[in-house]
């Protein structure tokens, strides 16, 4: 975050009441288009073009030439060249944007260019060197034609899906408007007259109840105040919420940010009819439309492929690495008391959805809370004498790793708390400001509040507002590094048993 810091909005705010809790209704998923971030598909693009590009060299090798050339050095050297010098010179002419990539005949003009040039580059790279005349023309000829082919045909596929994924809205940032009036009717105006943003508004949403706050801001319909978008957010997909409203005032701005920074989703500050002006370098742009930062996802584009990544990665070796383990927990659990093996529990996950979290079951069946609205206390008689051992080893949570696998939660992130969960006989909502906030990330089986003595009981207020403490700086701090710290630290943070029961 740069334009402003969470302490200030939440002591500006006064009460810092992080805006109402969806119903579950609300909170309930609905058919919506995912999104795809641009970013990622464009360089996973050029990944594969790259990579084709010098399997196609190394195949015509292969065949044509493996075992005929007294310098097979030369033809590494090419086929090592062809791609670096091709992609790059196709990056430069912006045939990895995704503007380009919509269309075939821009995407084709952009790469014909970059491969004609390439081997322009290669064969005044072989005479200069004096390697022209020890060099097969043939395989040149055919590296050029073939690659050229295989290039048009993957820009023609790729030309058509990326139209078809554009319709279906994957590549929209749907955009809420925040404040209405003259200034929210410009900043519409400025970004519906620029194409290829990607901009999609959703609607209009204002604080204000007189007549500067109409029905329709340039054709959008009010859909509400800010209370009003936080329940939005939580139900439908929104990727940018944007504010008009002056940068001088302040105190309502704070106001608003303190029930909006619990959510996932970017914040900006439109720049665009405001007075004060920064270098160009200050602000970060929607099309040519300034913008100031105010909050960012946690987690996007690259980051979010690479945490999925290492998320599957592990849990799958972890599952079969404990897997003797899972099995004799499972057998130990069925074998001295009734009921299922397993333990489900609805949770709030990522911006607040509902997952179903599974647990081996530690409590006898007729006396399990499905909801947690009675905390596990120490010497509690509805757990098990096996409960009790895998409580406080934590291995009554290694089936979560199933859910890890499923995209539910992640091995490292806060950790998911039952709907009811209470401190001091408040929810937990109610008891820390901000809470919310810990949702703007996949919950995890770890994290940086277990590993530093902060798991188990949450009974009093001062501990949940530790917890909530060392969530939010996983959060505001996140690397695959940092995820790996935590993972490694975890087994020696278990033998740390005082809370857990």
């Amino acid at each position: 975050m740069s334009a402003f810091d969470v302490r200030d909005i939440m002591k500006a705010a006064g009460t810092g009441v992080p805006g109402p809790m969806p119903t579950d209704a609300a909170a309930a998923p609905v058919a919506r288009p995912q999104a795809m971030s641009p970013l990622v598909l464009c360089g996973t693009v050029r990944m594969i073009e790259g990579a084709l590009i010098l399997a196609l060299g190394l195949l015509l090798y292969g065949v044509m030439l493996h075992g005929h050339v007294a310098s097979p050095a030369t033809y590494a050297g090419a086929i090592v060249l062809v791609p670096l010098v091709s992609v790059s010179l196709a990056q430069a002419a912006g045939a990895y944007r995704l503007q380009a990539m919509r269309t075939f005949v821009r995407a084709a003009v952009r790469m014909i260019a970059a491969w004609m040039t390439t081997f322009a580059i290669l064969a005044a790279v072989l005479v200069l060197a004096k390697l022209a005349d020890q060099t097969s023309r043939l395989w040149l000829g055919t590296y050029f034609g073939t690659g050229l082919i295989l290039l048009m045909c993957g820009r023609l596929v790729i030309a058509r899906a990326v139209e078809a994924q554009t319709r279906a809205g994957r590549f929209d940032r749907r955009t809420a408007i925040v404040g209405g009036g003259a200034a929210g009717e410009e900043l519409i105006a400025a970004l519906e007259r620029q194409a290829d943003t990607g901009i999609r508004i959703v609607g209009v949403f204002d604080d204000r109840n007189d007549d500067r706050s109409t029905e329709f801001v340039a054709g959008y319909a009010k859909l509400g105040n800010v209370d009003d978008l936080v329940t939005y957010a939580r139900s439908q997909r929104l990727d940018l919420i944007v504010f008009t409203i002056p940068i001088t005032a302040e105190a309502r701005i704070l106001q608003m940010l303190a029930k909006l920074w619990v959510l996932p989703i970017d914040i900006r500050l439109s720049a665009h009819a405001a007075k004060l002006r920064l270098r160009p370098r200050s602000y970060s742009y929607l099309g040519s439309v300034p913008v100031l930062d105010v909050f960012d996802k946690p987690i996007a584009d690259w980051d979010v492929v690479m945490k999925a990544a290492f998320d599957r990665i592990v849990a799958l070796l972890a599952i079969l690495a404990l897997s003797p383990v899972m099995i004799a927990v499972a057998l130990a659990v069925r074998l001295t008391s009734r009921g299922p093996i397993l333990f489900r529990q609805k949770r709030h996950g990522f911006n607040n959805e509902l997952i179903e979290v599974l647990k081996f079951r530690s409590m006898y069946v007729d006396l399990c809370d499905t909801t947690g609205h009675r905390m596990v206390t120490k010497g509690d008689p509805r757990v098990t004498p096996v409960g009790r051992f895998i409580r406080k080893t934590s291995l009554d949570e290694l089936p979560q790793l199933f859910n890890v696998l499923k995209g539910d939660l992640s091995l490292v992130g806060p950790r998911p708390h039952a709907l009811q969960s209470k401190a001091a006989n408040m929810l937990f909502d109610q008891v820390v400001d901000g809470y919310f906030a810990r949702h703007r990330v996949k919950p995890g089986i770890t994290g940086w509040a277990q590993i530093n003595g902060w798991r188990g009981e949450t009974d009093t207020p001062e501990k949940l507002q530790r917890r909530v403490e060392h969530d939010l700086h996983y959060i505001e701090n996140w690397s695959v590094l940092f995820d790996l710290q935590i993972l490694l630290t975890t087994p020696f943070a278990l033998f740390k048993t005082e809370n857990a029961y």
